[in-house]
């Protein structure tokens, strides 16, 4: 089931999307729903992010190959950080460059989204909060990532996290591969699933300490390596079984 978050004549909310069509729902995934019967063409609404989540956990460092071209050391246990809801951004619309901005990245990463509220789960318990999973861009300024002591601009500037374009309930992520392309040409290739640390081990470790809640998500890292990019440059991120993400990268005045 893909569940996507739209506005339509006026209004934001939840439908399901089958095929172009989108059926309308009254309530969510997450406290519950009913069909009213009522559908929409794809092409007629606006894609909102699929979830504003009650907090926004990221982890660091999942990919082997990504570690070594930033010239990172391997952690030796999972490791989570947050970023910022002001910096989420929806399939389709564009991320702004601050003009002071040098090197701006990509970082293709699957984001799973928390369905119910759990704690103290144990790594064969994890998926059992699951939702479903969307895909994230977490976009970064290199530089400022280097010299700043903290991500505040570096990673959570506005329109840094773009995010969608839905959430998919059905996807098996040992079938996936996430896929880069800058402006239609192939950048990045990786199997999803190869993470340093799993999905179930990050649940497991982050909900002995903390209540995971319904719409929180956890972006689970990306590999390989972006180029610089430039103004009007496109990045499509395409998870296999999710969908894709795209969004224009422009150059602020």
């Amino acid at each position: 089931m893909k569940w996507i978050r739209y506005t339509h004549a006026g209004r934001t909310g939840y439908g399901i999307l089958e095929g172009d069509r989108i059926a309308a729902v009254r309530g969510d995934p997450f406290q519950g729903y009913e069909r009213t019967g009522a559908t929409t063409r794809l092409d007629d609404v606006r894609i909102e992010v699929p979830v504003v989540p009650p907090t926004f956990y990221c982890v660091g460092l999942n990919y082997v190959t990504h570690i070594g071209t930033e010239g990172l050391k391997i952690p030796t246990q999972p490791d989570v950080g947050y970023r910022a809801n002001n910096a989420l951004l929806p399939h389709g619309q564009d991320v702004i460059m601050p003009a002071d901005a040098t090197r701006v990245h990509y970082e293709g990463e699957l984001v799973v989204v928390i369905g119910r509220k759990a704690r103290n789960l144990n790594e064969a318990q994890a998926r059992s909060c699951v939702l479903g999973y969307t895909i994230g861009n977490d976009v970064s300024e290199r530089v400022w990532q280097h010299n700043d002591r903290t991500f505040w601009r570096a990673k959570n500037s506005d329109t840094f996290k773009p995010m969608g374009p839905w959430i998919e309930t059905d996807a098996d992520v040992n079938d996936m591969e996430t896929v880069v392309r800058v402006n239609g040409e192939e950048t990045t290739r990786f199997r999803t699933a190869d993470m340093l640390f799993g999905i179930d081990r990050f649940i497991s470790t982050m909900s002995r300490y903390l209540t995971l809640h319904p719409g929180d998500v956890i972006w689970m890292g990306t590999d390989g390596h972006s180029p610089d990019l430039r103004d009007d440059d496109q990045v499509d991120i395409s998870i296999t079984g999710v969908g894709t993400l795209s969004n224009r990268f422009v150059r602020a005045a």
